[in-house]
């Protein structure tokens, strides 16, 4: 009966043991399960910022193309006055020479030489108006 009552002990304690590691191994399970959750929502978290960012960013290059073009434009722009300009101050020191009259035209004044003063000042302030 010793035998009978020590295998009955012996069988309880393994029957214990493993319903404790079926336990730790469904709380195992189940963390595993919430940590895998809360990696998909953080990567779905991330994918969304991701494209948000990557639509600023094409804005922001398309917008950096438009100024680019635009400033293109005005430089050549400029650069066909300011030959322009020459041209006639060339013809009015022939001018001057011929007549004996001085007629000059000032340059015109560049806006990025005094950058905080809004282009209209500057020119106001050189008619002294």
């Amino acid at each position: 009966m010793m035998t009978y009552l020590a295998i009955t002990v012996s069988d309880e304690r393994k029957r214990k043991r493993m319903v404790s590691n079926r336990e730790s191994a469904r709380r195992s399970r189940m963390k595993k399960q919430q940590h895998l959750e809360e990696l998909v929502g953080e990567v779905a978290r991330l994918e969304s910022e991701n494209a948000q960012s990557e639509m600023h960013a094409n804005l922001l290059t398309e917008r950096y193309s438009k100024v680019e073009a635009e400033n293109a434009v005005l430089r050549a722009e400029a650069a066909q006055l300011a030959e322009r300009l020459k041209s006639a101050n060339k013809y009015l020191s022939l001018f001057e020479v011929v007549r004996g009259v001085k007629m000059d035209i000032e340059e015109i004044p560049d806006p990025f030489l005094s950058p905080w003063l809004p282009v209209c000042t500057a020119l106001l302030n050189q008619c002294n108006c």
